[in-house]
C-alpha cells in the first residue's frame, strides 16, 4: 500500500505495461464494481419517492409530447420547443424514452436517474485513470462525487435527468480529447465536437467545455507550457505539446457551439422569464461572490442542503463580500504559489469556471441564490484538488502506509451517511419542502409550496398560516394572496379579499386567469352591495375571456 494512494490499492498505473491482464486493470475493475454497488444500494430509496411538485409536471407527468414516448412527432417537438425556458432535446427524448418503457410510474423514472449518475461516476473514475495514471487518487475523486450528499438534488430529482445527461457527455468529451490530443486528427477533433453538441442538448450549462479543456492541456496532458518547471515523478509522459496560441484557436470551433448554445439559451430564458428575477449588476456579483464560499462550505461540510435558497434580492452586507472576496482571492493565490503542482489551479479554477453559467453574474435565472445540482460538475474541480493534494501531502511527509487510506474510508462513510440522510428528505414533497423551511430563511417559495401540500390534505388552518408566511416576505406573491383571498372570501371577509385579489392579479399574466379573478372580485363586490365595482369587474372579466379566446390559434 502506498501513502500517497487514498484507497488500499496500486496508486499509479504505467501506461506501457497497462493492458487488459494486469494487476492495475483487475483493481480498476474491481474498484468501478465497487463503485456501482454501494451506489445502488445508496440512492436505492428514490425508487419509492414520487415526482417533486417542482417542474416534474412540466417534464413528465403533465407533458403530453413526452407520454407519447420515442415518436417522430415528439422528436420533431424536442428540437423545436423551448418549454421549460431551455432548449435541451436530447433531455426532452431521454424523459420521452423513460415514458415509453416506464409510462409515468415515477419508480422507473428514478430509477433511471441512478443508473445515469452510477455510470457518470464510473465514467469519471476511468476518465480520471486514463489520463493521469493514479489509481487511487482516480476512485477517491469519483467516489467524492457519487457519494457526496450535495448530488443527491440531482439524482433524486427527476427534472434533473439535463445534469446527469450532460455531465455524461461531458466526461466522454474529456476522454475523447485526450485520444484526440495523443493524435490530432479531423476525425478525432469531430467526436469531441459531437460529443460536446450532445451535451449542450442536454443542459447548456457545460458551455464552460472549451475552457475545461484548455486546463486539461495544462494537467493533466501537459500540452501548455511542456517547458514550465513542474513535477517529474508523474506516473503518465506529457502528451505532444503545442503553444499556447494553437491551443487557443484548437478550440474555436467549439466556441462556435457555444455561441449557438447561448443564443438559444437566452431565447428560451426570455421566452420563460421575460423579465423575471432581473437583479441589478451589483446585486449579482455580491451574490455570486457570497456563493461561491458557500459552495465551497458545503463541499466540505454539506450540512442545511434545500431544494431552494432563496435570493436575497438585494445587495448583501458589506462584511459579508468583502470576507467572501478575501477568501476567494486567498485561495487563488495559494493555488497560484503552487503552480508546481498543475493540479491545483485546475481543480480551483475548473470550480470556479464552470460555476460562471450558473452563479448569476451573467444573467439570474430562477428565484435561487445557489443550487446543489449546480455542483454536480463544478465539484470535480474541488475533488481533484482535495484528493491529490492530500496525497502528494501525505507522501512528502512520509505518513505511515495504511493511514491515508483508513482517513479516506472514514470520510466516505461519513459522506454516506449524510447523503442518505439528505436522500430521506426527499421521501415526499411535503418533507422536502418543509426541510427547506428547516433549513432556509425567508423562504417564501418553500412556505408556498408546504402550504399548498397541507392544504391538499385537507389541513386548511395550516396552510393558512404558511400562505401569510409566504406574503410577509413577499407582500406581491400571487399564489399565496390568490389562496388567502379565497379563504378571506369564504370566511365572510370581502374587503381583505378583494385587497388580494388585486395583489393576485397584478401578478399574473395569463389573461384566463385574470378572468376568474376579476369575476371573483366582482362577486366580492357583490357581497359588499357595490353594483357599480360588481358590474366593472364583470365587464372586465368577459372583455379578457373574449380576447383570449380571440387571440386562440
Amino acid at each position: 500500500m502506498n501513502s500517497a494512494g487514498l484507497i488500499a490499492a496500486p496508486e499509479t498505473v504505467s501506461r506501457p505495461r497497462f493492458g487488459w491482464f494486469t494487476a492495475q486493470h483487475k483493481w480498476a475493475i474491481a474498484l468501478s464494481l465497487l463503485l456501482i454497488a454501494v451506489t445502488v444500494i445508496l440512492y436505492l430509496p428514490v425508487l419509492h419517492h414520487p415526482f417533486s411538485n417542482l417542474d416534474d409536471h412540466g417534464y413528465v407527468y403533465e407533458n403530453l409530447h413526452v407520454q407519447e414516448g420515442l415518436t417522430w412527432s415528439t422528436i420533431k417537438w424536442a428540437f423545436t420547443t423551448l418549454d421549460d425556458s431551455n432548449w435541451h432535446p436530447l433531455t426532452w427524448l431521454s424523459h420521452a424514452v423513460d415514458c415509453q418503457i416506464y409510462g409515468i410510474d415515477p419508480a422507473g423514472h428514478h430509477e433511471m436517474n441512478m443508473i445515469w449518475h452510477v455510470i457518470d461516476a464510473v465514467l469519471l473514475f476511468w476518465v480520471l485513470l486514463q489520463a493521469t495514471g493514479y489509481l487511487g487518487r482516480s476512485f477517491m475523486v469519483a467516489a467524492l462525487f457519487a457519494l457526496h450528499p450535495i448530488n443527491v438534488e440531482a439524482v433524486a430529482w427527476v427534472a434533473e435527468r439535463k445534469t446527469l445527461l450532460s455531465t455524461f457527455f461531458f466526461l466522454l468529451a474529456l476522454a475523447a480529447y485526450r485520444w484526440y490530443a495523443r493524435q490530432p486528427a479531423v476525425g478525432r477533433y469531430a467526436v469531441v465536437a459531437f460529443l460536446f453538441a450532445c451535451g449542450l442538448m442536454s443542459k447548456p450549462q457545460i458551455i464552460t467545455l472549451p475552457c475545461v479543456l484548455l486546463l486539461w492541456d495544462y494537467w493533466p496532458l501537459r500540452r501548455m507550457f511542456a517547458g514550465h518547471p513542474g513535477r517529474e515523478d508523474e506516473p503518465l509522459p506529457p502528451l505532444p505539446a503545442r503553444n499556447l496560441k494553437w491551443l487557443l484557436w484548437e478550440k474555436a470551433p467549439l466556441m462556435v457551439l457555444c455561441a449557438g448554445s447561448a443564443l438559444a439559451t437566452m431565447k428560451a430564458q426570455h421566452v420563460g422569464h421575460p423579465g423575471s428575477w432581473a437583479y441589478t449588476f451589483p446585486i449579482r456579483i455580491e451574490n455570486a461572490l457570497v456563493a461561491y464560499v458557500r459552495y465551497v462550505q458545503k463541499a466540505f461540510w454539506p450540512s442545511k442542503l434545500a431544494i431552494l435558497y432563496p435570493h436575497p434580492g438585494t445587495l448583501l452586507p458589506v462584511w459579508q463580500v468583502l470576507l467572501a472576496s478575501l477568501f476567494l482571492l486567498s485561495i487563488t493565490a495559494l493555488v497560484m504559489v503552487g503552480y508546481r503542482y498543475r493540479y491545483l489551479p485546475v481543480g480551483w479554477f475548473w470550480f470556479l469556471g464552470t460555476m460562471v453559467p450558473t452563479v448569476g453574474i451573467i444573467i439570474q435565472v430562477g428565484r435561487q441564490s445557489l443550487a446543489d445540482r449546480y455542483a454536480y460538475q463544478a465539484f470535480l474541480g474541488l475533488f481533484i484538488l482535495v484528493c491529490w493534494g492530500v496525497a502528494d501531502w501525505a507522501k512528502q511527509k512520509r505518513l505511515p502506509a495504511a493511514l491515508l487510506p483508513s482517513i479516506s474510508v472514514l470520510v466516505l462513510v461519513a459522506l454516506t451517511a449524510v447523503t442518505y440522510r439528505q436522500i430521506r428528505y426527499w421521501d415526499d414533497n411535503l418533507a422536502m419542502w418543509s426541510r427547506a423551511l428547516q433549513v432556509t430563511q425567508n423562504n417564501w417559495v418553500a412556505e408556498d409550496m408546504v402550504a399548498g401540500l397541507l392544504a391538499s390534505q385537507g389541513h386548511t388552518e395550516q396552510a393558512v398560516a404558511h400562505y401569510r408566511a409566504a406574503l410577509a416576505i413577499l407582500p406581491s406573491e400571487p399564489t399565496s394572496s390568490l389562496m388567502l383571498a379565497i379563504y378571506e372570501h369564504q370566511h365572510g371577509n370581502p374587503q381583505e379579499a378583494i385587497r388580494l385579489y388585486k395583489v393576485a392579479v397584478a401578478g399574473m399574466d395569463d389573461p384566463l386567469e385574470q378572468a376568474k379573478l376579476y369575476q371573483n372580485m366582482a362577486v366580492a363586490y357583490r357581497d359588499l352591495g357595490d353594483q357599480v365595482q360588481f358590474a366593472k369587474y364583470i365587464r372586465m372579466s368577459a372583455a379578457l375571456r373574449q380576447s383570449a379566446a380571440g387571440h386562440k390559434p
